[in-house]
């Protein structure tokens, strides 16, 4: 059943059975144990949480063979997942509210990328945004190829440590954090998304179920792997969150995920800039001066 409100929906996140909850397909439940379960091992004696951490990077290592193999099928799922999406919707309007969605998701990130980060960094920090993102631009290109902000966090690293001037001590423990759970861009696909395949199903979603998909949104986002398409993935515990199961709804994600690559480009770079600008905020409020030695020397020169 759909939640009645958001007090419902936070206590639903907290499993009574993790097994069960696993078993269910509870993903809420799964996050919010596997948040709190690893708070646990963090406070074990180093030998245990060696034996733990060893366990877990097995089996991490497992399922990512299981995965690569599952994706060299995905080019035969997705087409079958487009046919299928096209015979339940119609064709020629199906299309037509794709293009609509794929502008809307370039706009939201466009608005955040060059209106609300950029503002947010100057009010904080009192340095203009332009000196920011230029220093950024080689981590931003290497984002914008591979759409994965893990694969980008040794470069962001760097050129937060070279190009804007930030300690090691700052950037090391900000930017891989952000890696993890800061996906602005993310969060934001996962909400315009949704809210496409409702409107695009017939579904009305009243505030009180829009607020919902946003909390949902971003606790989905905190979950999503750095690699390319994972908030795709993540949008099923969002529709579950608003009781949107049915066969249609996902067909209309094996659509999404036709045109998904260069939205996830875009919102890789969104994600990897609103690490950096939080780790630049950071490293003022401690003090540091953000000297962008390397942007001085362009505009020097």
């Amino acid at each position: 059943d759909t939640p009645g409100s958001i007090a419902d929906i936070l206590m639903r996140i907290i499993p009574v059975n993790p097994v069960r909850a696993a078993a269910e397909g509870d993903i809420l439940g799964l996050i919010f144990f596997a948040i709190v379960f690893g708070f646990a091992i963090t406070q074990l004696p180093e030998k245990q949480r060696g034996g733990f951490l060893a366990f877990f990077d097995a089996g991490f290592e497992a399922m990512m063979k299981l995965t690569r193999g599952v994706i060299r099928l995905a080019p035969i799922g997705v087409f079958g997942l487009i046919a299928r999406a096209v015979s339940l919707m119609g064709g020629g309007d199906l299309f037509q509210a794709v293009g609509k969605y794929m502008l809307t998701i370039t706009l939201g990130l466009t608005i955040h990328f060059l209106i609300v980060l950029p503002v947010l960094f100057y009010l904080l920090t009192r340095k203009s945004p332009l000196l920011h993102y230029r220093a950024m631009a080689s981590a931003m290109a290497m984002a914008f190829s591979a759409s994965s902000s893990s694969a980008t966090l040794p470069l962001t690293l760097e050129s937060m440590r070279k190009n804007a001037g930030i300690s090691n001590k700052v950037s090391s423990f900000v930017l891989p954090m952000g890696a993890t759970i800061n996906m602005d861009g993310t969060a934001l696909y996962e909400c315009a998304g949704v809210l496409f395949i409702a409107q695009a199903l017939g579904i009305d979603l009243d505030f009180g179920a829009q607020v919902l998909v946003v909390i949902t949104a971003l606790l989905a986002s905190i979950g999503a792997a750095g690699i390319p398409s994972a908030g795709l993935v993540m949008i099923f515990i969002v529709l579950q969150a608003v009781n949107i199961t049915t066969p249609a709804a996902y067909a209309m994600v094996g659509l999404m995920l036709a045109v998904d690559r260069p939205l996830d480009m875009y919102r890789t770079v969104v994600n990897i800039t609103s690490d950096s600008i939080g780790a630049a905020i950071i490293a003022h409020s401690e003090g540091e001066d953000l000297a962008y030695p390397m942007a001085m020397e362009k505009d020097t020169a």
